[in-house]
């Protein structure tokens, strides 16, 4: 299988999701027009990656500094998907990484650790550099 490379752009994020250091990370802003074109591609490939029986260790680092509200409820997609195959007993974490002063990034990552059960989720809190 081939890792999943997009380019951050202005309005999206940068997509690295890397199979062979079963390591998926999201970093930047994500407003895109479109919201369900931009990350088809993603559920797509990840959707692919986790059908394989292998019960590797996986990660998944979510760094956003800015996200508007549909893509909110794709980045709770995400997990949830992440989160469906961690009850099958695949074992995945997910990195909610934020800035120290950033309370609502906090708290975002506060309600998507509320909704998840199976996943390890980690409130990761970064300097301001």
């Amino acid at each position: 299988m081939d890792n999943l490379i997009i380019e951050a752009t202005k309005y999206t994020p940068e997509i690295s999701f890397d199979c062979n250091k079963n390591l998926l990370e999201i970093k930047g802003k994500s407003y895109p027009e479109n919201t369900s074109v931009f990350y088809k591609p993603v559920f797509d490939w990840l959707r692919e990656y986790l059908g394989q029986d292998e019960k590797k260790d996986v990660t998944a680092n979510i760094d956003l500094i800015y996200f508007n509200s549909s893509s909110s409820k794709v980045l709770m997609d995400f997990c949830d998907i992440l989160d469906e195959a961690a009850s099958d007993g695949k074992p995945i974490s997910v990195n909610w990484i934020y800035e120290e002063d950033d309370e609502d990034a906090f708290e975002f990552g506060e309600e998507f650790q509320e909704d998840l059960e199976f996943v390890t989720f980690n409130l990761v809190r970064k300097a301001v550099e």
